[in-house]
């Protein structure tokens, strides 16, 4: 190589001209990292679209329909006929009792049961375990247990109210609906307490300190530190609470077969009848979709509202 074609190229390293531009239809490496992302979750979303939103789309397209097989277009002639079918009012309106009762007391005795184990206590270990069993439990495994309890003739719970010389009762004719919300309570508090209970160990002990060197009672401490911060966890116990309580259907199926009369008749049971029963699966697609709106909508209320009231010290 001769002298000149050196200088050449030491002349064309030490060359201060910027780099050739580079071509448009290369991307930027933000760009292909979030592109190789979304083709790695493109299967999943494909799968969450299939069965979850095709389902829903195939339930309001047969809610059009009438019918044992919903081949009969009707439009929204099973929409008005909900509304004006006293049956459907009277299971709504037990669903939203029977929603607000397993609400309001998943809430208050889970709250309570995680304050009472997050004491230095001993075997308190045990006894979350134990409170949780239920919720582990399969629903049809709990109905089946309860209704043999609450039987008026062999029941348990009758044979010690009688060994006690106290009068037995027929729960599920006399109380029927406070039974059912009474079984669920049990199945789900264990649930509740363990959300609460996870809660509360994550509120930092300063703000306790703080409050214990200002003179705040314990009573004081839980309403103005333990239940402000605790909101983001009430409100997630609550929009499950609510999203189960509006879809029971083996309290009522199991226990008592939706009597006496309709006073168990939950929405959901109610359209199970009207699909199974009465053969009518455009009808009960109508309902299951109003039951979507009404879920959602009590979601996003609640989302709403809780929001507004969550704290941050």
């Amino acid at each position: 190589m001769s002298y000149s074609d050196l200088r050449d190229a030491d002349a064309a390293v030490t060359d201060d001209s910027p780099p050739p531009a580079r071509p448009r239809w290369r991307l930027s490496m933000s760009r292909r990292y979030a592109l190789t992302a979304y083709l790695f979750l493109l299967p999943a979303f494909a799968f969450f679209g299939l069965m979850f939103y095709g389902p829903i789309i195939n339930i309001f397209g047969n809610s059009l329909r009438t019918g044992p097989q919903a081949d009969t277009f009707t439009g929204l002639d099973n929409y008005i006929q909900a509304f004006q079918d006293q049956a459907v009012q009277n299971s709504f309106i037990i669903t939203l009792i029977f929603g607000a009762g397993t609400t309001i007391g998943a809430i208050v005795i889970g709250l309570g049961l995680a304050l009472l184990v997050d004491q230095p206590l001993r075997g308190r270990v045990v006894f979350r375990a134990a409170l949780l069993v239920p919720y582990l439990t399969s629903v049809a495994i709990v109905g089946l247990l309860w209704r043999n309890i609450l039987d008026p003739q062999l029941g348990i719970l009758n044979r010690v109210l009688d060994s006690l010389g106290l009068p037995t009762q027929a729960w599920l004719n006399t109380h029927p609906l406070a039974t059912i919300i009474g079984v669920t309570l049990w199945m789900n508090v264990g649930y509740t307490m363990v959300l609460f209970l996870a809660g509360l160990q994550g509120i930092p002990e300063v703000y306790y300190e703080a409050a214990i060197i200002d003179g705040a009672s314990p009573r004081q401490r839980f309403w103005r530190i333990t239940l402000p911060l605790l909101a983001p966890t009430t409100l997630f116990v609550s929009v499950m609470m609510v999203i189960t309580g509006l879809q029971a259907f083996a309290q009522a199926y199991i226990i008592t077969g939706g009597g006496p009369g309709n006073s168990t008749d939950l929405f959901v049971f109610h359209l199970f009848n009207v699909a199974f029963t009465a053969r009518d699966f455009g009808y009960a697609s109508a309902l299951s979709f109003l039951l979507l709106i009404v879920i959602v909508a009590f979601t996003m209320v609640q989302l709403r509202i809780g929001r507004r009231g969550e704290v941050q010290y």
